[in-house]
């Protein structure tokens, strides 16, 4: 009887799969392994969507929800190895300096694209009404495992697309968004920001963008203006570096660079607080 009730439970959980929590390690070379990192993963129809939940270790209860969006192509590819949790984009300003965000009473939880979208991220996908249901499935499953009503969802670069979308199809759970370094201007990988009606969104929105920003669909200037159109508040970056591979890349200004803490804690501080910092000078 035991093993045909065994059988049985298995045969339960192959056909009807439920959304799981992964306990295993982070991998070795990222700088955020010192915290628990966790996968969790919520099964949808015939595909996943999954997400890094990384808090100190010991925190029990958690207040803030703060969901990352990684830039260009905003596919982790979460998954483990060998009892490792492993995952691209490990160099993305989001997620090596998901660290910063944390205290007793904040958890992070960084997005994959969905399973299906990992040949084909489009920015024209970020816009679709489905990827807005699957946002919502990640957060709801997370919010009910760790007790979270309040979300904030923080985008940088094309992952700004990302984070922006999911809000305004999700106001309910989106209490905030954060766009940081954001591409403003369309290219070949699709419009960016550049066709949004900011009269739409009702979630409160933070501009966060380096001075110094050397990536050309990504200017200072156009943060400006967009602030302006869309009547929220810029918090200017300065300072920072080295900076080292192309422009638009990770390690440039453009990935706030030598200045990851002081940047996260100002946004940090806004989610807490409501109110904007004064402008960020890093070293």
């Amino acid at each position: 009887m035991k093993v045909r009730g065994f059988c049985l439970v298995l045969a339960f959980l192959l056909l009807f799969p439920v959304a799981g929590l992964s306990p295993a390690r982070a991998q070795a070379d990222d700088p955020n392994a010192a915290a628990t990192n966790v996968v969790l993963t919520v099964p949808r129809k015939d595909y996943s969507i999954a997400g890094l939940i990384t808090h100190l270790p010991g925190a029990r209860t958690f207040k803030y929800g703060i969901a990352l969006f990684a830039g260009h192509p905003g596919i982790l590819r979460l998954r483990e190895e060998e009892g490792q949790i492993r995952f691209d984009l490990g160099g993305n300003f989001l997620l090596r300096s998901r660290r910063h965000w944390l205290d007793e009473e904040t958890l992070v939880l960084t997005v994959d694209a969905p399973s299906d979208q990992w040949s084909s991220f489009s920015q024209q996908f970020r816009e679709d009404p489905r990827y807005g249901e699957d946002v919502k499935a990640l957060l709801v499953e997370a919010g009910r495992r760790y007790a979270i009503a309040d979300w904030t969802l923080v985008g940088t670069s094309e992952g700004s697309i990302s984070a922006f979308h999911a809000a305004r199809m999700n106001p309910e759970l989106a209490r905030r968004v954060i766009l940081t370094a954001s591409v403003f201007i369309a290219g070949r990988n699709g419009p960016g920001l550049s066709g949004v009606d900011w009269d739409a969104p009702a979630t409160r929105l933070l501009w966060v963008h380096h001075e110094a920003d050397p990536c050309a669909y990504t200017p200072y200037r156009s943060a400006q203006q967009f602030a302006a159109k869309s009547r929220s508040p810029l918090l200017t970056v300065r300072g920072g570096g080295p900076a080292r591979g192309k422009p638009c890349e990770a390690r440039s200004a453009h990935g706030f660079v030598g200045v990851e803490p002081e940047a996260v804690l100002a946004m940090r501080s806004w989610v807490k607080t409501g109110v904007v910092p004064p402008d960020v000078a890093g070293p």
